[in-house]
């Protein structure tokens, strides 16, 4: 679990990371340089977040370019992929995990989880995305950066 200690508010107990894949950690399929690293150092002491990734694929390649990497993939069918985001977040717990996405089927996901990350990267991020996180990062290493240094987020997040 990561503790995240925001100023003038309650604490972000965090166990799960949830990510969408195509325009967050990837762009055209591919994961953007960096992000590997990240993930390995957030799934370990002293952040030990359970990293999960929830996408549509829609390139295919989600599989390949997360082999090895410790997080669980779950690939989404066509139909309502908004909601089966959010029921993903619901099934790991909501309030005990960290959303990061960029896209329309991403805003039910990132308003419900204890804290909701939009980035904006090579694809740019949906307007109703942005609206419903709590943080807007310019790119995904920039997202994760703000996990691995929670100095970064309480800044951003103080009251």
């Amino acid at each position: 679990m990561a503790l995240y200690a925001i100023p003038g508010q309650d604490p972000i107990e965090a166990r799960h990371l949830v990510l969408d894949y195509n325009g967050t950690l990837a762009a055209d399929g591919v994961l953007v340089p960096g992000v590997a690293e990240r993930l390995r150092e957030l799934a370990l002491p002293p952040h030990s977040l359970s990293v999960h990734v929830v996408t549509a694929d829609t390139v295919g390649t989600v599989r390949n370019q997360l082999d090895g990497l410790p997080c669980a993939v779950s690939v989404l069918g066509p139909e309502a992929q908004d909601e089966a985001k959010r029921n993903y977040l619901r099934s790991v717990g909501a309030q005990g995990a960290i959303a990061i996405g960029n896209g329309q089927n991403d805003c039910l996901m990132l308003a419900e989880a204890a804290l909701g990350i939009a980035i904006v990267g090579e694809e740019g991020a949906a307007a109703q995305a942005v609206l419903a996180a709590r943080v807007v990062c310019r790119d995904i290493l920039s997202a994760l950066d703000l996990l691995r240094n929670p100095q970064r987020l309480a800044a951003t997040l103080r009251r």
